[in-house]
């Protein structure tokens, strides 16, 4: 992959991203079929339990972001984050209750909290500055292939175990038990003096304008971003079975999968904020479509648009906040921008749970279209006023 920009290291890492997103995405679109028809959760738990486990997720990206900084080490956080998300499939398998359930949730991201910051930050020591945007989105691509794969094996193999999903919670397991051995044994990292943790922060005087702004756009944005778990939810109230609910999840990713490279070189040619600004636009129209609609005719198109909403704002929004800040305190930067989300994507859970539950199924997504709107109309303002973001040496 050297010709192409992308380094070898990012390559082990994309298939390991592969594999552990074949064992979650095997996972999670079930999961709030499996909490309400098998566990008679209502929705508002639904919404209670994926906000909580993101908002955990996130904050703990903040800690061991700025921990992976002052210990210069990257690899401890990453395959210790895997091992995390790995358990959690066994806990599901075990979980008789919705406490249970919400339990190996929190587990598993928690490993995604571990370990997130400090990948990225591995992946942008890597790359090249002027080939991130590619790195990054191959990585999202390897990532969203994976979530094509899980959700097509679950449709499979609940087929095939007559729709015992404990079992296929246990099988979930060894695809993501195969990818921490392959960061044990084929990723290293260089030695680096390690900064000590006297004055453990966060040094927001590297940091300009630019990236603060963008924080702030990014919270106003997540409020209304709820789990994808709703338009799963949103699939069935409108009539789609589990097994065709699964495949319009599986368009979702495939979409993600396709658009997310290009969407890197994209944003390395053109600049990332026109690309996340075009990405606010679609998510807020998807999520207007999504609440108006009353055949489920409409949920075959609107998945894909979302997949591709996905695919120009996840790894483009890394890429660029990787190009606001100094390479030594990225992992931190990474950090506060994942907690800030993770706070703001638990309101918007529970928000959408507490909607959904007392207002209806169209009103979660009302809302959310109505917050991404203000956040392109934010992000078009604020980030003209001072042009183009400039890199940090």
């Amino acid at each position: 992959m050297k010709n192409s920009g992308i380094s070898f290291k990012v390559v082990i890492l994309g298939i390991v991203s592969l594999l552990n997103d074949i064992s979650s995405e095997m996972v999670f679109p079930v999961v709030p079929i499996f909490l309400i028809s098998v566990l008679g959760a209502p929705a508002l738990v639904v919404g209670f339990i994926e906000g909580l486990a993101d908002a955990i997720s996130r904050f703990l990206m903040a800690f061991s972001g700025v921990l992976s900084d002052r210990s210069q080490k990257r690899k401890p956080y990453v395959v210790w984050g895997y091992s995390f998300a790995t358990v959690s499939h066994l806990m599901m398998s075990l979980a008789y209750t919705w406490p249970l359930v919400l339990f190996a949730r929190v587990i598993h991201r928690t490993g995604k909290g571990i370990r997130t910051s400090a990948r990225d930050a591995l992946i942008t020591e890597i790359a090249e500055k002027e080939q991130r945007g590619r790195n990054f989105g191959f990585h999202r691509t390897m990532d969203s292939l994976g979530a094509v794969i899980g959700p097509l094996l679950s449709i499979a193999l609940l087929k095939l175990l007559h729709d015992n999903y404990r079992q296929l919670f246990l099988i979930a397991f060894i695809p993501s038990l195969i990818g921490v051995l392959l960061i044990i044994f084929f990723i290293n990292e260089k030695k680096k003096t390690p900064l000590g943790v006297d004055g453990l922060k966060f040094e927001w005087a590297k940091t300009n304008a630019s990236y603060k702004i963008f924080l702030f756009i990014s919270f106003v944005f997540a409020v209304g971003n709820s789990s994808n778990a709703f338009m799963i939810l949103r699939a069935q109230d409108l009539g789609l079975s589990i097994g065709l609910t699964l495949i319009t999840y599986v368009l979702y990713n495939i979409a993600m999968s396709i658009f997310s490279l290009p969407a890197g070189i994209l944003a390395d040619k053109i600049g990332a904020r026109k690309i996340l600004f075009i990405g606010f636009l679609i998510f807020s129209l998807v999520y207007f479509v999504f609440g108006f609609i009353d055949s489920p005719v409409w949920i075959w198109v609107l998945f894909p648009i979302y997949g591709i909403y996905m695919a120009l704002t996840d790894g483009v929004s890394n890429a660029y906040i990787s190009k606001l800040v100094p390479h030594e305190i990225s992992a931190s930067a990474f950090g506060i921008y994942h907690t800030l989300m993770g706070i703001a994507t638990f309101l918007a859970s529970t928000i959408a749970g507490a909607l959904w539950t007392m207002v209806g199924a169209r009103s979660p997504f009302y809302f959310g279209g109505a917050m991404a709107l203000i956040a392109a109309l934010l992000f078009l303002v604020l980030t003209k006023r001072i042009k183009e973001v400039q890199p940090v040496a």
